[in-house]
Parts: C-alpha cells; sequence; structure tokens
C-alpha cells in the first residue's frame, strides 16, 4: 500500500480552500483533509492538537482568516484572534507534529508609500486593523514554528466566495453606470493559479532549503481597480459605463494602501515557477462563472 502524504487545508470553505477541494483530484499522490472552521477552530489550541493526533499530516495549508477588512476596524479583537492568535497556535501543533505549514498572508501589510514593487524583506507598516492582525499571525507563525513558509498575496479573485470580480459582474447587471477607485494600484491573483503554485511548492519541498520564510505571490501585471472592473466589463460584453473615481469618493472604515504591487522574483526563482498574467487567469475565471 502507497502511503500517500497527508495535506490539511483549513479555512476550506473560502475561495482559496475551494480551490484546492477542485485541485485534489488532480494530486492522487496526495491525502487532502479538508476542514472548514466548524469541524477545526483554529483559535482553540486544544481542537488542533486532537485533529493533528488523529493521524500523520505532512502539510498544513493556513486557508482560514478573518477577511471582513472593513468589518475589522470595530471587531478588532476577532480579527486579531483569527488572524494572529489562532495563526500562532496552529504554528506551535505544527511544529510539535512536524507538520510544514504554509501559511496565506496579505500586502495589506504594507501601507503603499513605496513607488517600487514590495519585496518580501521590505519594511511593513499596516494601515488597517486587517493588516495588522495579518502581520500578528506572520510574527507568531515564524515564532511558534521557524520553518514555516508565508505567502503574501493580493486582490484574490475566484469562481468562489465573495470577490471584486464577482461583486463587478452583479452590480453591472443591476446598474447602467459603476463607480470605480482609479488611484489604488495593485495586482489580481487568481486563487486557483496561488492554488496550484502552493501544489508545486509541495511536490519540491524536500529539495529546498528556505532560509528566509516568505513569499510573495500574485499574477503577472499591475493595474488600478478601475482597469480591473473595465477588463471585467470588456470580457463579460457588458454595455454597464464604468466610472474611474479618487479613493476620497468612496470612503472605507478601513484605510486601503494605495501602492499594493508585489514583486514576485523570489517565488518564481525558488521554485522555478511561471505566473500567469492576470487578464489571461481573469478570462479562465470569467469563463467558469459563464
Amino acid at each position: 500500500m502507497v502511503n500517500n502524504k497527508t495535506i490539511l487545508v483549513t479555512g476550506a470553505n473560502g475561495q482559496l480552500g475551494k480551490e484546492f477541494r477542485v485541485l485534489a483530484a488532480s494530486y492522487p499522490a496526495f491525502n487532502f483533509l479538508f476542514a472548514a472552521k466548524e469541524e477545526l477552530a483554529i483559535e482553540n489550541i486544544e481542537a488542533i492538537k486532537k485533529y493533528f493526533s488523529e493521524g500523520p499530516i505532512d502539510f498544513c495549508i493556513n486557508c482560514a482568516a478573518y477577511t471582513a477588512v472593513d468589518k475589522a476596524e470595530t471587531e478588532k479583537e476577532t480579527a486579531f484572534l483569527i488572524n494572529g492568535t489562532a495563526v500562532g497556535h496552529l504554528a506551535a501543533v505544527c511544529k510539535q507534529f512536524k507538520t510544514q505549514l504554509i501559511h496565506i498572508s496579505t500586502d495589506y501589510v504594507f501601507d503603499g508609500n513605496s513607488q517600487q514593487p514590495y519585496k518580501e524583506t521590505d519594511a511593513t507598516n499596516p494601515l488597517s486593523v486587517y493588516g495588522q492582525s495579518k502581520l500578528k499571525g506572520e510574527k507568531l507563525a515564524v515564532d511558534n514554528d521557524p520553518s514555516v513558509i508565508i505567502i503574501r498575496t493580493s486582490w484574490v479573485f475566484s469562481s468562489f466566495g465573495n470577490n471584486f470580480v464577482k461583486t463587478m459582474l452583479r452590480l453591472m447587471k443591476e446598474r447602467e453606470s459603476i463607480n470605480v477607485v482609479n488611484d489604488q494600484q495593485g495586482c489580481p491573483t487568481y486563487a486557483a493559479d496561488l492554488a496550484q503554485c502552493i501544489m508545486k511548492i509541495i511536490e519540491k519541498h524536500a529539495a529546498f532549503h528556505i532560509p528566509y520564510p516568505v513569499f510573495n505571490y500574485c499574477n503577472e501585471g499591475a493595474i488600478s481597480w478601475y482597469q480591473f472592473a473595465m477588463a471585467i466589463k470588456e470580457i463579460s460584453g457588458s454595455n454597464c459605463v464604468v466610472n474611474p473615481i479618487p479613493t476620497s469618493g468612496y470612503p472605507t472604515p478601513a484605510k486601503r494602501p494605495s501602492y499594493a504591487v508585489l514583486n514576485t522574483a523570489r517565488i518564481k526563482e525558488v521554485f522555478a515557477l511561471t505566473i500567469p498574467q492576470w487578464r489571461e487567469s481573469l478570462e479562465n475565471c470569467l469563463r467558469l462563472l459563464s
């Protein structure tokens, strides 16, 4: 009997978690466990220990997160519990059980004041409670399990869950015109591409010694939210008018980094990855949604 390596995906009902559910069939060499928050509350360290003690887990991909960026401003305690404390618990248990932890973080750890794409080693300075809580999670993960791999990503979209692409498609059907911010720059990330990237890292894992735990991953190409909306309009064939507006015209409780472009040179070099262009991946996503 072949002893397949086991991968646990936490937060399994989110955008990225559901992409792993789709991918699992393509990776028969691995045994996948999918744990939504109802099955595994990562803020409960005893629950994590019990789950891990029931059988060997070789890799844990932590997709569990508190992602309500604006609500986090008033639900600070919950955001820090899920994105911070819980990540520390998970990392400690992964170390105890000799499980490789791969943790998903965000571009929101940066303040957006850079003039060039952010490298993994650039100074962090989150503007929002969400960003602060995710940075806390990164620090606790490294403190509790120095072998952790942290992947910072940005502007995630998918055919699953709630995201900018699906919101735009809905609004373009409901309204004759919409306003979209044009002075925030970033890189869209197709969750399906990110999931594929993580599986490549897992497949190549044994061959690499990783002295610095953080990697950036997003699709190729930097754009504004307005340009992203225009691409969605063009590809979907919508007649909705899209108007560019400044951030000041769309105030939100949480401040966003105005420049959140990530430099992905390191992940491409270390794991010999080719990353698709954002528009090509957007077309793939919209094909699924149509």
